[in-house]
């Protein structure tokens, strides 16, 4: 009885737009935000906020990205990883040689290097879709960490490759603390979240979403196929590309190109599998499903009294048995079953 729309009107255009029309989801999402950004800083300690909370906030702005091309646009990218690199190495390229440079501003900068590398390399997706355009992505995961490995500019001339990362200064003020470095990364996925829901629901995400369903209809009715396309890897690897920054500066502490390697970017991919294609929740249900996964697994190994060298073998058995169980029971993963969750809350208690 507590989740219903009895009694709320839509008087005008811009009620019935709303991201969240209903005031039950309002309230729950400025509560959720209160507790993570007041409750959680003062309680949680310093081992949660670098193990669970950074990273699993990174994962989902990186999802995210990689979900504007593959469930809203329609195609599919095996080089995440790839546009995360290019944003962390030019952000740190950017600090390193432009004196004065803002921290946010060179994370916007390594965003926008990821995004005309995004455009470079969806190209084919003019030509070629599915499988061939996924070896395509595939490539550029390759090449680019090819390129970072062996120039060694990128690297600004370091020997081993591993270079540590600028310090994160806003205003005169040093994010040097897990739980500083956590706002911080909570503060920019909040914006960028709310940007991306907003760009699904205007003219540019119905465009990818025409695309996705069929192209050539698309084409027919009036979108234009390669402004849309290149727009969706361009705006997915600008938020990769975000996201790899603030991996390298606030969970890793250093820049390296193997950081970002091919396991990444299958572990993003599953991240999508599981928590939704299509789905803006589904970027943070799914990053969080494999975020806390491997730490219940661990846990579980440890009381079960089983060898430490199970828990990694386990956790690929996991992720493979989940991602068959997601495919063929609910294609449109944990998201689904949140939304048939609201839809029986909606009609409790009456049968649906």
């Amino acid at each position: 009885m507590i989740y219903r729309e009895a009694g709320q009107y839509k008087t005008s255009y811009l009620s019935d737009s709303q991201i969240f029309p209903i005031a039950q989801d309002r309230y729950a999402v400025a509560a959720l935000l209160a507790v993570a950004f007041i409750a959680v800083p003062f309680f949680a300690s310093a081992y949660i906020f670098s193990a669970i909370l950074i990273p699993f906030l990174i994962f989902s702005l990186a999802t995210l990205g990689l979900n504007i091309l593959t469930g809203y646009a329609g195609q599919l990218s095996l080089g995440t990883a790839a546009f995360m690199a290019v944003g962390a190495f030019a952000s740190y390229n950017f600090m390193a040689r432009v004196p004065g440079m803002p921290v946010l501003l060179a994370f916007v900068l390594g965003g926008v290097c990821a995004a005309l590398v995004g455009i470079l390399f969806g190209l084919p997706s003019l030509r070629i879709r599915g499988f061939y355009l996924a070896a395509s992505t595939l490539a550029t995961q390759f090449f680019v960490v090819w390129c970072l490995t062996k120039v060694p500019w990128f690297t600004n001339n370091s020997s081993s490759g591993v270079i540590t990362a600028q310090q994160v200064e806003i205003l005169g003020y040093k994010f040097e603390t897990p739980q500083d470095k956590y706002l911080l990364v909570l503060g920019i996925v909040c914006v960028m979240a709310v940007m991306a829901k907003n760009m699904v629901r205007s003219t540019v995400g119905r465009s990818w979403m025409a695309v996705r369903d069929m192209d050539v209809a698309a084409e027919v009715i009036g979108f234009r196929i390669m402004k849309t396309k290149l727009t969706a890897f361009a705006v997915s690897s600008f938020y990769c590309g975000v996201a790899g920054a603030l991996y390298a500066y606030c969970y890793l502490g250093t820049v390296e190109p193997e950081a970002y390697n091919l396991d990444l970017s299958f572990r993003i991919l599953f991240m999508v599998i599981i928590g939704g294609v299509g789905s803006i929740l589904g970027s943070f249900l799914g990053a969080g499903f494999i975020v806390l996964l491997p730490v219940a697994l661990s846990i579980i190994v440890h009381y079960t009294g089983l060898p430490n060298s199970v828990t990694s073998n386990l956790e690929l058995m996991v992720f493979g048995a989940l991602i068959i169980f997601f495919l063929i029971v609910e294609p449109h993963g944990l998201a689904r079953l949140w939304q048939i969750g609201k839809e029986k809350l909606r009609l409790w208690p009456f049968p649906h």
